[in-house]
């Protein structure tokens, strides 16, 4: 089967994010960045099922050339060969789940994978307006029954299981109360959480490997889509300061001041 996942490249969470002095932006001055963990699941869980079922992972990223290192990184783990969208300047989630539906036309994979959401704005929309474009069946937030500990994980099992016929994907996913099994049919897009595997580490000879991996290189112009904003942040600022926590000499204070400090009680 061929199995297009996207690599998004996002602001590492251990990086300090600062907002710029005007609200424009954050200052992305000494900023580290790395390929969208809930994309690493969703690339992990492509090499998987492509191993099980052979057949081809293709990865996706939209930006500038800066994003070729999250293309790397995911052709380091196993993928085949990447589509790199060149795309500098602001686009929203309806232009990119746009880009995505012409790439999705043009590869004419079996499943696309997507994580459920990215770590930097977490809109949690493009996987759910990309199906709708298609007009594929979808499942989101796929995660797995069994623990992370588990000897199926141990094993590299891919989740996501595909029917004895080939027509069909099983997902489970994670729903408010619990867990909900889905069945899609193929073509289909599946949205990865955070409990649905753990990504492989790239090894040295997948590293080397990657340097010589085809990546090609499309525009939004090429693949005849605007991606002019429809949404425009006008403004980001930072949380408030936490107030510095204090210590109380006895259950009673602390009640006092949950009661009537706090109105918590």
């Amino acid at each position: 089967m061929k199995i297009l996942v996207t690599a998004k490249r996002v602001e590492d969470p251990e990086s300090k994010i600062k907002v710029k002095p005007d609200g424009s932006g954050i200052v992305q001055e000494g900023l580290k960045y790395k390929i969208n963990p809930f994309d690493e699941i969703g690339v992990e869980e492509g090499l998987r099922l492509a191993a099980k079922h052979g057949g081809e992972v293709v990865v996706v990223s939209i930006g500038g050339k800066e994003v070729q290192e999250s293309l790397r990184h995911a052709l380091a783990m196993g993928a085949h060969r990447a589509v790199w969208v060149n795309h500098v300047g602001p686009v929203d989630q309806l232009g990119i789940a746009g880009l995505l539906q012409k790439v999705v036309e043009k590869e004419k994979p079996d499943l696309v994978l997507l994580g459920k959401q990215s770590i930097d704005d977490d809109q949690n929309q493009v996987g759910q307006y990309l199906a709708e474009f298609l007009g594929w069946s979808q499942a989101t937030f796929a995660s797995k029954v069994e623990s992370l500990e588990s000897e199926q994980e141990k094993n590299k099992a891919p989740a996501i299981l595909v029917g004895a016929d080939g027509k069909t994907v099983r997902v489970v996913r994670e729903v408010d109360n619990g867990l909900a099994t889905l069945e899609c049919t193929l073509p289909a897009v599946v949205t990865t959480d955070l409990r649905l595997n753990l990504p492989r580490y790239a090894s040295l000879p997948g590293i080397m490997k990657a340097k010589s991996k085809p990546i090609e290189e499309l525009t939004p112009q090429k693949l005849g889509v605007d991606v002019t904003p429809a949404i425009q942040v006008l403004k980001l600022s930072s949380p408030p300061p936490r107030k510095a926590g204090i210590k109380v000499p006895d259950v009673a204070s602390l009640v006092d001041k949950l009661r009537n400090e706090a109105k918590a009680v």
